[in-house]
């Protein structure tokens, strides 16, 4: 008489191939039928990648990731609030063990907000000091070693880790390797900061490098000279304030000869928070042979009529997304109708005219007039794979539905503005507590970047 077969004494290479066979939900789930599966389980090739979510509830999980997982994964993103010092400690002592690891070839530091809270008593120096332990040195420390060299390194827009950048780059052993460096900031008073230099030629032998964020203050004429040798996909240029006695801008010349180099790469702009550089973007930032996709204004409190008209005529071959956030208030909705008032033609609806490429339009805090927004829809049609507002001037509340209905034809889906009760706390009060923009903004601008 035959007797059933005891699984749970399979050996760990039938028990692998059948994991093999499973997508990863499934494959937890099977994990789950005995102890000697479930050790099975902890394999590289079952888990690439992990992400810590630092919080007091989630120490188990944590504690859990970096026992069974921490020395097999590749790739890993910590996420923790920034503000609370609780937490930034338990991100900190993260980061450290993970040094250690000898398989991570990514690492991502994901604050919540700009600001990264140190101890009260703390002067300027010994918050310094306070980072560089916590933080620089385990990354330093990843950066240096040589097998398997890092291939990807973001900081989340950390404000104070970019100031590290230099010595980042300075202890890169393989920097032939490296893939993805995440470097731009958001500042946590954009109006007053340190500025960050990076000597070009630390940028020299990153020959592998095809995602690269940098703060436009970094960026001069010799730096992006030097990009010239790298097969970039992607450059993500962050602004903040703007000197134009400290910062001459990049020149056309500059910008031919990098896009000559590189046809391929994608360049997407960020504005944040940058009440004096949004009224120079047309005229001291915006070159024409910018390789522009994706431009981002972001709580900059203005729209710069000049600029919107610039994308439609110089980056027509290549724009393909336009987000211009604000926080609503009367004063912007006053603005965005003179405006429209006082053009001959809505700068969107030439934008949709001319720029061929255009697949997303985002635009809030501001009052648009419908009839314009048909046109850009029916200008764009189902290309226009996104048209997201929350402000639209319906004088009369009885024609809004036909307005919507022909939209939603030409979008060849259901389309509505947003409600105002629907938008995220960030866009639907004034004034705005910084650290609620910055969550709003770090959250959009790391969607940004190709994985």
């Amino acid at each position: 008489m035959c007797s059933s077969p005891n699984w749970g004494q399979l050996p760990a290479l039938a028990i692998s191939n059948i994991f093999q066979c499973l997508n990863h939900q499934d494959r937890l789930r099977a994990s789950t039928a005995c102890w000697h599966w479930r050790s099975t389980i902890f394999q590289p090739r079952f888990f690439k990648r992990i992400q810590f979510n630092v919080a007091r509830e989630q120490n188990r999980k944590n504690s859990f990731f970096l026992e069974k997982l921490a020395h097999i994964v590749s790739e890993v993103k910590i996420a923790f609030d920034s503000c609370n010092l609780y937490d930034v400690e338990q991100a900190a002592e993260i980061l450290y063990k993970l040094s250690k690891s000898s398989r991570l070839l990514s690492i991502s530091i994901l604050p919540k907000y700009a600001t990264l809270v140190t101890p009260g008593s703390f002067c300027s120096e010994d918050e310094w000091d306070y980072v560089l332990k916590l933080f620089v040195q385990p990354l330093m420390s990843l950066l240096s070693r040589k097998n398997p060299p890092l291939q990807a390194l973001d900081l989340g827009g950390s404000e104070i880790l970019s100031l590290h950048a230099p010595d980042f780059l300075h202890c890169i052993s393989k920097p032939q390797c490296l893939e993805r460096l995440v470097l731009a900031s958001v500042k946590q008073d954009p109006g007053h900061y340190a500025l960050q230099l990076i000597e070009p030629a630390l940028f020299e032998k990153c020959s592998s490098l095809q995602v690269l964020s940098l703060d436009y203050d970094s960026m001069c004429e010799e730096l992006l000279h030097t990009l010239h040798l790298l097969p970039l996909r992607q450059l993500i240029v962050h602004v903040h304030g703007i000197n134009e006695e400290d910062h001459f801008g990049l020149s056309e010349n500059a910008w031919t000869s990098f896009r000559n180099s590189n046809p391929q790469t994608e360049l997407h702009l960020t504005l944040m928070c940058a009440y004096e550089a949004v009224d120079m973007l047309h005229s001291h930032i915006f070159r024409r042979s910018m390789p522009l996709t994706h431009l981002k204004v972001l709580f900059c409190e203005k729209m710069n009529r000049e600029a919107l008209n610039y994308l439609s005529e110089h980056y027509n071959a290549t724009l393909r997304s336009l987000v211009w956030v604000d926080s609503m208030r009367i004063e912007q909705y006053r603005n965005i109708m003179e405006l429209v008032m006082h053009t001959d033609m809505d700068p969107l609806v030439m934008m949709a005219w001319r720029c061929k490429n255009l697949q997303e339009i985002i635009i809030h805090g501001y009052l648009l007039d419908p009839i314009n927004l048909v046109g850009v829809s029916r200008l764009r049609g189902r290309e226009l794979q996104l048209l997201e507002v929350s402000g639209v001037h319906f004088t009369i509340p009885s024609v809004r539905n036909p307005y919507i209905a022909e939209i939603s034809a030409q979008l060849g889906k259901k389309w509505c503005p947003l409600h105002e009760k629907t938008l995220p706390p960030a866009l639907r009060f004034y004034p705005v507590a910084n650290e609620v923009r910055d969550q709003y903004i770090l959250k959009y601008i790391r969607k940004d970047i190709m994985e």
